[in-house]
């Protein structure tokens, strides 16, 4: 087994959200050779250019002792691999975990007696043991726990938060033997400065990680049930969450759309391993259901709203404010903003969408259309979707008439400018 006073040499697998950050602050203190299988993500790292806006510049520059690399043969000489890829769902709610079995692939083609293989992607209890690390033997020919290692580290990574940083929020840290689980702590902690938790097997750890997003996420699901019975009874609900809120244990969730790479995915990751061990949540996929089905009745909200204000609702112009999945963000993964846009467009409407975050290219690749540049011209509908700090600069009474239709879904707008709030 690896120790910590022999030469650690470090590859992050995978480049995004949770691996870049990391890769950069290991890269002050070891070796590190940041790996990703996009040429040309690589090439702009190169260029100290950071599409995520996670790091900068003068940033990358302080990792004097990370390269970039797309070239599966650079990390060979890697002592420790790190995992950080995408775990996504697919088209019917359950885990695709291509991106993860594809990386491990990977790295089992170039593991080494001595190695260590430690993932941090989001998965359901057992994964690591179960579906990669038998990937890692086939491709290796090595063997588990007596030729190499695994540990298991959740990311807490929170995209667009500058205050709750990688080295700020406490990390979960475990191995797949006692040493293991030691050397995997010590190695996190020389650059947490949260400090770690270790917990006491790579199951109980990837537990952890699923509940915290599933917790939210019921949360949340809680509070949007509120704002649909609220809405029949005419009821603002941002108005009773704010009085309710003044009692000292009140949980202060708000009602929205709930997506990203997290809390709208891993609870179907916790649920789909409770299955096929012949348990069926109730809770967590019911507060699923509620939450996935927000857009819609958003859309069907905003379309009443311009009936009652006498608009023929085909053709209607309506602007969508946001396409990120949050705040402040430039990641558009599994956003439910999408929702809005097909039922409007279902519609007749003809939506326009601005996020002066999010690249345009991906937009269009991902969801088929084109953002635009600037709201020009009146509207007869706006509806904020995600509460960019931009989005407060707009002039909101050149962009409407008095019978435009206002949804504000974040609270961020005055509530007099606004015709309804979630």
């Amino acid at each position: 087994m690896i120790n910590m006073e022999s030469s650690v040499r470090l590859a992050i697998v995978g480049l995004g959200y949770v691996g870049l950050p990391l890769a950069v602050e290991f890269g002050k203190q070891y070796d590190v050779i940041g790996y990703d299988i996009d040429a040309k993500r690589i090439a702009e790292l190169h260029e100290g250019f950071d599409r995520t806006r996670e790091t900068d510049k003068a940033t990358l520059q302080q990792a004097s002792r990370l390269q970039f690399s797309s070239d599966r043969a650079a990390i060979a000489d890697c002592t420790v691999y790190i995992i950080t890829v995408p775990t996504p769902v697919d088209a019917y709610k359950k885990p695709d975990l291509r991106p993860l079995l594809g990386a491990t692939r990977d790295i089992g083609k170039v593991l080494k007696k001595g190695d260590l293989v430690i993932y941090e992607s989001t998965v359901y209890p057992g994964c690591t043991e179960e579906d990669c690390v038998p990937v890692l033997e086939k491709e290796s020919g090595l063997r588990f726990n007596v030729d190499f290692y695994c540990g298991y580290s959740p990311e807490r990574i929170n995209p667009g938060d500058k205050v709750h940083t990688l080295t700020t929020i406490k990390k979960v840290t475990s191995g797949s033997t006692p040493e293991t689980a030691r050397f995997v702590d010590q190695l996190y902690a020389s650059i947490i400065k949260a400090g770690t938790h270790r917990a006491s097997s790579i199951k109980v750890a990837e537990a952890s990680k699923a509940i915290e997003n599933a917790q939210r996420d019921v949360n949340i699901s809680f509070v949007n049930e509120l704002a649909l019975m609220f809405d029949r009874m005419d009821i603002d609900t941002m108005e009773v969450l704010e009085a309710a809120g003044t009692k000292w244990n009140f949980l202060k969730f708000k009602p929205g759309l709930v997506g990203g790479h997290c809390i709208g995915v891993d609870p179907y990751y916790l649920a789909h391993k409770a299955e096929s061990l012949g348990y069926y949540p109730q809770v967590i996929l019911s507060g699923r259901r509620i939450n996935d089905n927000m857009g819609i009745f958003v859309a069907s909200k905003l379309v009443k709203l311009m009936i009652r204000k006498g608009h023929t609702i085909n053709h209607t112009r309506v602007l969508l404010l946001g396409i990120t999945f949050k705040e402040n963000c430039p990641d558009i993964r599994n956003s439910r903003v999408i929702d809005i846009y097909t039922e409007l467009s279902e519609y007749g409407m003809a939506v326009e969408v601005y996020d002066p975050w999010a690249n345009a290219d991906e937009v269009a690749k991902e969801y088929g259309f084109r953002l635009i540049a600037q709201p020009t011209g009146q509207y007869d509908g706006i509806i904020m979707a995600v509460a960019h700090e931009q989005f407060k600069e707009l002039d909101y009474f050149a962009l409407r008439t008095d019978q435009t239709v206002v949804y504000d879904l974040k609270g961020l707008l005055d509530k007099n400018l606004v015709d309804s709030r979630l």
